[in-house]
């Protein structure tokens, strides 16, 4: 028995990866360098950790919101769903939501192919609608991740979308490329780092699909 293959669904992170505006860019360098008479090459990054592909910690968007540090690992790892929301531009709304199925569904993946240039900030990429989140939660979802920066709308000034995630206690994932992956069934493994006090982590993003019997 061969299980299929690991799908990467982490964009590359490097100086070219575009940041949200006025946030800290990626940036790295060689602090030691073999080349140089050094024993080892040693490197030293600086960034945001909303910078790629990455996991929000409900601290990012409010107060008394849980650290990445005190994260449920639990949640980013296990059977998730991708659903294509493609057609879908603008927002989420809930009666897009209704077309798709969510039964038994804890972690959903929304695939919307509206910010396919991790290297390039667009500001018109697809989010979700307030009440869009209230019903992914009473679908009993804990965690949702998404293929653009944020569930937020570039132009909002409140976050009504991740107000919503912390009062249902769900978890985000954000800037995932889902753009190689069809809608089904999967396993994810999307686990942040131990960032004692974090608003937010980078997280290298894998999926495989479901193994669902011998072949």
């Amino acid at each position: 028995m061969r299980l299929p293959s690991w799908i990467d669904i982490s964009v590359p992170l490097s100086e070219r990866t575009a940041p949200y505006p006025d946030d800290t860019p990626f940036a790295f360098q060689l602090t030691n360098a073999i080349r140089d008479g050094a024993i080892c090459n040693v490197s030293a990054i600086r960034m945001s950790p909303h910078v790629g592909t990455h996991a929000d910690a409900p601290y990012h968007y409010h107060e008394q919101g849980e650290t990445m540090g005190e994260a449920d690992l639990s949640l980013y790892m296990g059977p998730a769903r991708v659903i294509d929301l493609t057609s879908v531009r603008g927002l989420i709304r809930v009666r897009d939501l209704q077309q798709q199925p969510l039964q038994g569904v804890t972690r959903l993946l929304v695939r919307t192919d509206s910010y396919l240039n991790p290297e390039q900030f667009d500001a018109s990429y697809t989010a979700l609608a307030p009440e869009a989140v209230d019903y992914i939660a009473q679908q009993g979802i804990r965690l949702v991740g998404i293929d653009t920066p944020s569930v937020d709308p570039a132009s909002s000034t409140d976050l009504k979308a991740h107000q919503r995630f912390f009062a249902h206690d769900l978890r985000i994932l954000e800037t995932l490329f889902l753009a190689h992956v069809v809608a089904g069934d999967y396993e994810l493994i999307a686990l942040p780092l131990f960032l004692v006090g974090a608003d937010a982590s980078p997280v290298r993003a894998v999926l495989r699909p479901l193994y669902t019997g011998d072949k």
